[in-house]
């Protein structure tokens, strides 16, 4: 099998920097380049610590098209602004980790593809633009899912909370460790920008699902734990079976019947989801690595689907259960 060149724009992240822990350790790959302008002629692992001994990479200043897979990282609003100034590149295919393309758009002649592989396989598949999805609509749109399918969804009540990672490398007053730190909070209540992307999906076999969205900051570095509520829409029994149908050909959705907790999926590539009721209640909980599942790991998925490699390969990751 030939090796796929690839090369990552805005790799000193966190999502750039989990990304690279993939891929260089990924059978079928070989790492080009990764830019930064920020970061331009220090080693990787000089940014990236974790990497020390794995690479003598370092950051290059500029993003080259040469390549035959290139990962945006960047900033929001960044890769959009990036593509406009670029000639369309037939030859080149693009994942972009941002929110640039969720809600679709183009370049050039091709479409970008909404990059949830349990929802669009087969378009991935086809795929030489995907938009990667965000991390609270992953967790969020798997744990509804397999009832939105069956048109069974109408509102749901929505809280979830994630690490600090979530809120990206840059210093605010609320990633700040003093103020994180033994703290929770709720933000953006009711207007969380992965609702657009979450309504998209979701509706597209219930017209009348509504999400109703409480997020919260964490006191942890990464993950995220989301529960669902709203009436059962059918007996338990025939809930479960949907469930158990919907994902049993999906390698990273695990369905359990126990408590699940984050650390089940913290470092890697899996969703954990449990489902539990009370009298007429139902309750949908779904755990994933913001960072993987939520960015980066799904963002390798992606690729070993649109190039016909192993949707696992690269991504046989364990938890750090203590």
């Amino acid at each position: 099998m030939n090796t796929l060149k690839v090369g990552i724009a805005g790799g000193a992240g966190y999502t750039g920097g989990e990304l690279l822990r993939l891929l260089l350790r990924h059978p079928f790959v070989e790492v080009d380049f990764v830019q930064s302008r920020s970061m331009a002629g220090k080693e990787l692992s000089e940014v990236h610590s974790d990497l020390l001994g794995d690479t003598q990479m370092r950051f290059a200043p500029d993003i080259s098209t040469d390549v035959d897979l290139l990962f945006l990282c960047m900033p929001h609003g960044e890769a959009a602004k990036w593509l406009a100034g670029q000639k369309p590149n037939q030859q080149l295919r693009i994942i972009d980790l941002s929110h640039d393309f969720r809600a679709g758009g183009n370049w050039g002649e091709r479409s970008f593809v909404y990059g949830l592989p349990e929802l669009n396989k087969s378009d991935i598949q086809q795929a030489e633009l995907i938009a990667n999805p965000g991390c609270y609509a992953t967790a969020i749109q798997l744990a509804l899912l397999p009832l939105a399918a069956e048109g069974l969804l109408k509102d749901v009540y929505v809280t979830g909370i994630t690490g600090a990672t979530g809120a990206g490398q840059s210093l605010s007053e609320t990633s700040h460790f003093p103020w994180r730190h033994a703290n929770v909070s709720a933000y953006k209540t009711l207007t969380h920008q992965h609702l657009q992307e979450i309504h998209q999906s979701l509706r597209q076999g219930s017209e009348g699902a509504n999400v109703l969205f409480v997020p919260w900051r964490g006191d942890f570095p990464r993950g995220i734990f989301v529960s669902c509520i709203f009436p059962l829409p059918l007996p338990f029994e025939p809930v479960q079976e949907l469930y158990t149908l919907y994902y049993e050909h999906e390698p990273f959705v695990h369905l359990q019947e126990r408590s699940i907790d984050l650390k089940m999926a913290v470092n890697t590539n899996k969703c954990i989801i449990q489902l539990e009721h009370s009298g007429d209640t139902l309750a949908v909980h779904a755990a994933i690595d913001n960072l993987l599942k939520g960015a980066a790991g799904q963002a390798v998925q992606n690729m070993n689907l649109m190039y016909g490699f192993d949707e696992k390969a690269g991504l046989d990751l364990k938890a750090s259960a203590f």
